[in-house]
């Protein structure tokens, strides 16, 4: 079964939301598989491409999105370094489960005490 929303990770993404998020039936592009080591315009680019969800534990995404305004299907950024990888991608899958299309064309962050959203359009 997949899930109805694409999903690009970036590479500093802790692994395990990648995993969890595929086991989930989730569709999951890992930067770090396909793509080691590339810009965060073009980690956007592909994202924006795929129309997909860019999962990143990288604020400067908030730069290109917020402030430049550049394409994107909807960031969600995880600010939880001190987060055990499990924690954080149980988390996430909660997150994405719980409002699914709703974090398309959105800036989203999730810590580990709140979760906030904004759009983007």
């Amino acid at each position: 079964m997949t899930n109805s929303i694409a999903i690009v990770t970036d590479e500093c993404v802790d692994y395990a939301i990648t995993t969890t998020l595929r086991n989930a039936g989730f569709e999951v592009y890992a930067i770090s598989e396909q793509n080691p080591a590339i810009k965060d315009k073009d980690v956007l680019a592909i994202a924006f491409a795929q129309q997909a969800l860019l999962i990143t534990e990288d604020k400067d995404f908030g730069e290109l999105v917020i402030r430049l305004q550049l394409p994107n299907n909807g960031i969600l950024l995880v600010k939880m370094m001190e987060a055990h990888s499990q924690i954080k991608a149980a988390l996430v899958l909660q997150i994405l489960q719980q409002y699914n299309t709703t974090l398309l064309k959105a800036f989203s962050v999730l810590d580990a005490n709140k979760f906030r959203t904004r759009s983007t359009t």
